[in-house]
């Protein structure tokens, strides 16, 4: 039993996953690259227009395929927000580069544009949009600046499957795009991802890059009668157990994605009054973006008032929690960044942010209770 009345987080059943994975048990064929994979690969082809998507085994393993296929030299630099999670900069490091921290917007909390040029130098190779809580990064901006200075861009689109930018999905704006089929996202398998690579001349060596660096999906596709030793890899698919579970996900996306909406809208239009009132502050978006409704936050005026409201809820039985704690002030991240040089909205919003808990079968009464417990504490 969970220790919280109403968790953060909770895994959602469409209706036919245990009926796939009892299929693909019975089939005999459950290691990657299998008939529920395939399946997946073409609904998620479909759902965003891009022929060439590939399943991984997590979100990073997609990020490090990324990272891979970028060739790049140790010292090489790449930009990405400190406001993340550690895959997004632990990808390109295990390959020898230098993640260069950038601060965010304090509304979105995505990416600040308008810092990019001046953190690009001779050695930067990539930039990592993260477009967080799937609300989109300002890719019109992004593209450009990445266009000018040739450098790869790769979308961490791990909260954003569903979101779009001017009505084109999210993770189709760079070379690659990347998806989390965690099992806190919107759609989930337990631990899962996708890649997109919308660059076909990448598309031989990421297969190559996830099959443990050999040319097994050539071998499959029936191109050549062996398979062998190519390339750098790992063991980077996804099984077909996961992909079972995942087809019956992406069968109900629609329904999903209309239950999360409405909570997201019902959190929303509730708390309005408190962020009238000047307690606590809603997401915020920009014109262009349509959301994934990935999740949902406030922000509180502080850090003693966030750990405050924060306790409170999780004594009457609600579990609330904050993230991310900033890259660049990690153990890790610290031997990368630059201690001059502050990220002040960064710094900021880890320290007032609050997670309510969002979930695809979040009731209507847990979420009134949730509702009603804010309320409670501002009075």
């Amino acid at each position: 039993m969970h220790p919280f009345k109403i968790p953060f987080s909770r895994p959602y059943l469409s209706g036919n996953e245990y009926r796939y994975i009892e299929a693909a048990v019975q089939s005999g064929r459950i290691s990657g690259g299998g008939p529920f994979g395939k399946r997946c690969e073409m609904l998620l082809s479909k759902l965003i227009g891009s022929s060439d998507v590939l399943l991984t085994s997590s979100c990073t393993s997609a990020l490090e395929i990324a990272a891979f296929l970028l060739d790049a030299l140790p010292g090489d630099e790449v930009i990405l927000p400190s406001f993340t999670y550690v895959s997004t900069a632990n990808a390109f490091v295990i390959r020898g580069m230098k993640p260069v921290f950038i601060d965010i917007h304090p509304d979105t909390l995505n990416l600040d544009e308008r810092l990019l040029e001046s953190l690009i130098t001779s050695k930067t190779r990539a930039i990592v949009p993260v477009h967080y809580a799937g609300v989109a990064c300002q890719m019109d901006e992004i593209g450009q600046i990445s266009s000018k200075y040739k450098l790869t861009l790769i979308e961490d689109a791990a909260h954003a499957l569903g979101g779009t930018f001017s009505g084109r999905p999210l993770g189709t704006f760079g070379a690659i795009g990347v998806y989390s089929f965690h099992e806190t996202k919107n759609l989930s398998c337990g631990e899962g991802g996708a890649m997109v690579i919308n660059e076909a001349r990448l598309l031989e060596r990421a297969e190559i890059l996830r099959e443990k660096g050999t040319n097994r999906t050539q071998f499959i596709q029936g191109l050549m009668h062996q398979y062998t030793w190519m390339d750098y890899g790992s063991s980077y698919a996804l099984s077909d157990l996961q992909a079972a579970y995942l087809l019956a996900q992406l069968e109900s996306f629609e329904e999903i994605q209309r239950k999360r909406a409405q909570i997201w809208n019902d959190y929303y239009q509730e708390l309005r009054f408190l962020e009238q009132a000047g307690h606590l502050t809603l997401p915020k978006s920009i014109p262009q973006a349509f959301s994934s409704y990935h999740l949902f936050y406030v922000l509180l005026p502080n850090k003693e008032e966030r750990d405050s409201l924060m306790h409170w809820l999780q004594s009457h039985g609600i579990l609330a929690v904050f993230h991310y704690i900033p890259l660049h002030n990690s153990p890790m991240g610290s031997r990368y960044h630059d201690s001059i040089r502050d990220l002040p909205v960064t710094r900021s919003v880890s320290e007032r942010i609050l997670r309510l808990p969002f979930y695809t079968g979040l009731s209507r009464r847990d979420q009134s209770e949730v509702i009603e417990r804010l309320y409670e504490y501002f009075q």
